[in-house]
């Protein structure tokens, strides 16, 4: 009998999207990783108090304003992404 994981996974390929990889992380990675992200949402609700409590009330301020907080949002979501890379390779 298969599992859910495994029924997903051919469902998956059978529409031509490539199973995710199967690299095992060890506990140390895991920890990082999860750390990683913790910091990140930390970041993120830090950013976003400031943006609420910065807003302007002028409409050409605060489209600027909503640039940099997205543009910000961005940087730090990449930025999140090369950590978790390197702790996959184990860099």
């Amino acid at each position: 009998m298969k599992s859910a994981w495994e029924r997903a996974l051919e469902k998956l390929e059978s529409s031509g999207i490539a199973a995710p990889r199967q690299d095992a992380l060890n506990e140390d990675q895991r920890r990082l990783i999860e750390d990683a992200r913790s910091r990140h949402r930390a970041k993120l609700a830090e950013l976003e108090i400031l943006h609420r409590k910065n807003r302007s009330p002028d409409p050409a301020k605060r489209h600027q304003e909503e640039e940099n907080y997205r543009t910000e949002k961005r940087r730090l979501s990449q930025r999140l992404e090369s950590s978790i890379e390197r702790i996959r390779r184990g860099q």
